[in-house]
């Protein structure tokens, strides 16, 4: 029976999995052959916990401030609300004015939001 339009069979897949299959291949024999022609010096130093070029002082659980993560969070969150705003700025013609009010109400509730975080003082470093 020959396969119609709409029906897919397993050999259509064929390139999907061959492609697959090389890309693990190329990942697996990378990984090993670094781990086999790299070198194996082990050191004190070289074990050492740094970060930034720094040595490690002190607790690793030293309680952080919530502002850094409050301000991180906020970024992120109106970061990515503008990011919104280009495809309505290049579509901005072809909306017309209901695309114009709709992005009129996506702003001032963007804005009422930060305008909330102000109030609340979280943007405030003390």
């Amino acid at each position: 029976m020959e396969p119609t339009v709409n029906q897919y069979v397993p050999s259509d897949y064929l390139p999907i999995i061959i492609q697959f299959a090389a890309a693990l291949g190329f990942v697996i024999f990378a990984l090993v052959l670094t781990h086999l022609l790299g070198p194996k010096r082990t050191s004190e130093v070289k074990g050492a916990a740094w970060e930034s070029g720094i040595e490690s002082v002190g607790d690793a659980r030293t309680p952080i401030s919530y502002k850094y993560f409050m301000t991180a969070i906020l970024f992120v969150l109106f970061d990515v609300e503008v990011i919104f705003m280009y495809p309505w700025a290049v579509n901005f013609k072809a909306l017309g004015i209901t695309g114009f009010l709709q992005m009129l109400t996506f702003i001032t509730l963007l804005m009422s939001g930060f305008f909330y975080v102000i109030k609340k003082g979280i943007l405030d470093w003390k």
